[in-house]
């Protein structure tokens, strides 16, 4: 498909998100450009710049897609979870683990545009509602008793401290990939059974 032909079809912008993909997880983050990102979509090194503005504006727009492919990949672990009788916020924790595993440098991009001071302005609409639901979903287990009472906000976050923590080791190879998985289980277990459930003294 010609340049003409791809702004014609509207095809261009995917094809440049989808090429920055191919960039991101084979090298990381680091050697995603857009003169790169140009070339393998084979258009001019100009064409990008008329819907992405810059580099960031390009790693935005890959942030905001690994944000819904992460959505997605949590709701089916906590659909499962439920439909077992299981605890939706250790499917939540385990699911995070997993994505990480899964897609190392896809969670490094999400981990510097989102666990930073300021949260990207075109990504806190997005970002806000997933906390909304993920704060709903710890308190659907405090009310079917899977979960011992708290503010369900500080109960978030302690589970994404911890999460977060697990998948950062995982990404880093402090913790061997090959035993990541089972660690997180028994962590995730220990952190709901053993202290979220246990009553404040």
């Amino acid at each position: 498909m010609s340049e003409r032909e791809a702004y014609h079809h509207g095809a261009l912008p995917e094809a440049l998100v989808t090429a920055a993909f191919e960039v991101l997880d084979e090298q990381g983050q680091e050697k995603v450009s857009v003169r790169e990102v140009a070339r393998r979509a084979g258009v001019s090194a100009g064409a990008p710049f008329r819907h992405f503005a810059d580099r960031r504006a390009l790693l935005t727009a890959l942030a905001d897609r690994v944000l819904a492919d992460f959505e997605h990949w949590q709701e089916a672990q906590v659909a499962a979870a439920e439909a077992a009788g299981g605890s939706a916020m250790r499917a939540l924790g385990l699911g995070f683990v997993r994505y990480a595993l899964r897609h190392p440098r896809r969670f490094e991009l999400v981990r510097s545009r989102v666990f930073t001071a300021t949260r990207d302005p075109e990504l806190r609409e997005q970002l806000d509602g997933m906390d909304r639901a993920f704060a709903g979903l710890i308190v659907a287990d405090q009310q079917a008793g899977r979960l011992g009472p708290g503010d369900p906000e500080l109960v978030l976050l302690s589970g994404q401290a911890l999460v977060y923590g697990l998948a950062q080791m995982i990404v880093d190879g402090y913790l061997p990939a090959e035993k990541a998985e089972e660690l997180a289980v028994q962590v995730l277990d220990t952190f709901r059974q053993g202290i979220a459930n246990r009553p404040a003294q």
